[in-house]
């Protein structure tokens, strides 16, 4: 079946349907990865936009659900170049042809996405309707013109409950604003005492679990859409170690007096180069984002540069210099191929150890029960 992209500047893609059947409209965004498609497609940051890979050949490793990120796809299209319908890999438990069927994704393939990455660098991400039918061009226009600015994306992907990783580590709160699953896991590995709570989880709540350290989550959407979220943190800031990524970080940095503004077309794939300042070493990390912190709005504040992005110099990583803070914009629970940047997770275990040899012990068991029934 034909299926159709236009974008609201007017550019037409026809192509051919795969995945779901229907209309779906989003921000068109581009991805650089090489592989990776399933972690694109179960990152909860992805919500509500259409997404396309780059690369020439997608689908071709099929679906396994050990990679997944989160318990569900979140985007609402797929767009490729060229679809395989027969994946060769033996840990493939179904296609990509299924998985978007199995959750309502619109996908189109055979289309020039070499062109449609370069009109979305050179213009900025715009927004798009997706639909696999007999639709006119005119049809889609009115649609897509009538379609609603979606602005609730944290609430959509943030876990509705509380819940809880045990371990015999340091006790770390998750603030979950559509976190991914390697967070978790990766402070699992260290023997981390999880407790991942929703977004809306207010500062007195998460006292109540005595928590040694906040994990600010990776999350979709503009982070001046959360103002509850700034606020929250900003009660925090001070009394807990804190570690924020991706939407953490640009929360964190609002928190502290910051600014955020919108990229032209993001950050989005495997291989973005990023500088540490102190080291000088270049690390090649995983983005996923369309924010970035405005430099010139850290003046008066109290955080520091720690990286910036070798390809824009955008900032890409921040220091609190009066509170054991800091936040980075890339993903370092996620492996563009070695494992270069989980380091993070050990300095914020570190900054929890030298905190607590400052701060008295509490009590843990009845405070975070008590928390668990209340967040409830």
């Amino acid at each position: 079946m034909q299926a159709k992209l236009l974008l609201e500047d007017g550019t037409l893609f026809t192509g051919r349907s795969f995945g779901a059947q229907g209309d779906t409209t989003g921000e068109v965004v581009f991805n650089t990865g090489i592989t990776g498609y399933q972690e694109v497609l179960s990152d909860p940051s992805y919500c509500n936009q259409i997404v396309t890979m780059t690369y020439p050949l997608i689908g071709n490793y099929g679906i396994t659900r050990d990679d997944f990120e989160s318990v569900r796809p979140f985007v609402n299209g797929f767009v490729v170049r060229r679809y395989e319908p027969v994946p060769s890999n033996w840990r493939a438990e179904y296609t990509l042809d299924e998985l978007l069927k199995e959750h309502g994704i619109v996908g189109i393939s055979d289309i020039d996405t070499r062109m449609l990455t370069r009109i979305l660098r050179n213009h900025g991400t715009m927004r798009g309707i997706l639909t696999a039918g007999s639709k006119s061009v005119e049809e889609l226009q009115e649609m897509l013109q009538s379609s609603a600015l979606v602005t609730n994306q944290v609430e959509k992907t943030s876990t509705r409950h509380v819940y809880n990783s045990p371990g015999k580590g340091e006790r770390i709160v998750v603030i979950d604003y559509g976190a991914k699953s390697g967070i978790v896991r990766e402070l699992s590995a260290r023997g981390c005492d999880i407790v991942v709570v929703p977004q809306d989880t207010t500062a007195e709540q998460i006292r109540r679990m005595s928590p040694d350290g906040i994990q600010l989550s990776n999350g979709p959407g503009d982070p001046k859409d959360v103002p509850q979220a700034v606020e929250t943190i900003k009660q925090l800031l001070g009394e807990y170690p804190i570690f924020g990524i991706c939407l953490g970080h640009q929360l964190l940095a609002l928190a502290g007096g910051a600014d955020t503004e919108k990229l032209k077309f993001g950050h989005r794939g495997g291989n973005h180069p990023v500088k540490e300042l102190e080291s000088g070493r270049c690390y090649i990390t995983s983005q996923n984002h369309g924010y970035t912190v405005k430099e010139e709005s850290l003046v008066g504040t109290d955080f520091e540069v720690t990286h910036i992005n070798n390809n824009d110099k955008t900032i890409e990583g921040l220091r609190h210099t009066k509170f054991p803070a800091f936040s980075v914009q890339y993903h370092p629970e996620a492996a563009p191929g070695p494992f270069d940047n989980s380091y993070l997770f050990d300095r914020f275990i570190d900054t929890i150890r030298e905190f607590k040899k400052s701060s008295p012990k509490q009590p843990r068991q009845a405070a975070m029960m008590a928390a668990m029934r209340g967040a409830r």
